[in-house]
């Protein structure tokens, strides 16, 4: 799933490439995707972009008063092309085109494209949840009107301050968006093995120490994250974000800091990875599902 640094990735490049153009189309091929009626798509052709920015993991391009919302949710993604082509994908289709967003060209542009430039919002697989709205404000997306603070904007003393009370797991704690925004599954496994910090302590017990740990590598592995990935292609983004992970999707490899193994609990449609050696004092964290099948 895209997290916080990848949609910040998103809408950097959206902001250099897609800012002062004129939608001049846009394809819906999935109307599933569209969560609002009213503004119609259809009101945005014709509007210049005026702005990209991020709320959590939400994507948001601004056009004038309105703005196209999206949650690329586990598998959707946005793929960039300077020559869209220019006939309109399927409607109902088996591709994973979703939606297409056509942009004014260039007088040098246009010159040797067949079509004009923009992006198609895709999602692979069958289990869909990419998401779009089209508003006059972003609080009018529900999930934008749960967000809790930036995960970025929190300094030390904010981030206790939200842990204080907590007692659910620490890792539940991290990606639930209604308390920060921006964390899903794979960072929040690597700001645990950078802050030494077991998934499942509870956040209200951590000591003060705890918090100096948890608060610096919260800002450290997203911030570097980010120094990554803007400035990339599109296309690149997800090869740069599994480039930097050290503990995320490696199970069975070396903890890149102590050599232990790294380990996996999983769940029914997820799993996250630990290293013991450094977040469970040497101690494999029990993996009911595994529990259950040995039974």
């Amino acid at each position: 799933m895209p997290e916080l640094p990848e949609v910040e990735a998103l809408a950097y490049h959206l902001r250099e490439h897609a800012v002062g153009r004129t939608v001049t189309r846009v394809d819906v091929a999935s109307l599933s995707v569209l969560k609002t009626v009213t503004p119609q798509w259809t009101e945005l052709h014709g509007r210049e972009v005026t702005g990209a920015g991020r709320h959590g993991k939400h994507l948001d391009l601004e056009c004038g008063d309105l703005h196209l919302i999206v949650h690329l949710a586990r598998a959707g993604w946005l793929r960039w092309s300077d020559s869209l082509s220019p006939a309109p994908p399927r409607p109902g289709g088996k591709g994973p085109i979703a939606l297409r967003v056509h942009l004014s060209a260039t007088a040098g542009e246009s010159a040797f494209a067949a079509g004009g430039p923009g992006f198609d919002l895709t999602e692979a697989g069958t289990k869909k949840g990419l998401a779009v709205w089209i508003v006059r404000d972003p609080a009018e997306v529900p999930s934008i009107a749960r967000l809790g603070p930036d995960a970025l904007a929190l300094d030390r003393d904010g981030l206790a301050r939200l842990l204080g009370g907590q007692t659910a797991r620490l890792k539940t704690v991290l990606t639930d968006q209604r308390i920060m925004a921006g964390i899903g599954n794979a960072y929040s496994d690597e700001i645990l093995h950078t802050a030494r910090l077991s998934p499942y302590a509870t956040p209200a017990k951590l000591t003060d120490d705890a918090i100096d740990r948890l608060a610096a590598a919260m800002h450290d592995v997203l911030t570097s994250a980010v120094e990554r990935s803007v400035g990339q292609d599109a296309a690149r983004l997800k090869g740069e974000k599994r480039s930097g992970l050290r503990v995320h999707g490696r199970t069975g490899l070396p903890c890149p800091v102590c050599g232990d193994t790294v380990r996996e609990v999983s769940f029914a449609d997820r799993a996250f990875q630990y290293c013991p050696t450094c977040q469970t004092g040497g101690k494999p964290l029990a993996d009911r599902r595994m529990s259950r099948l040995l039974k």
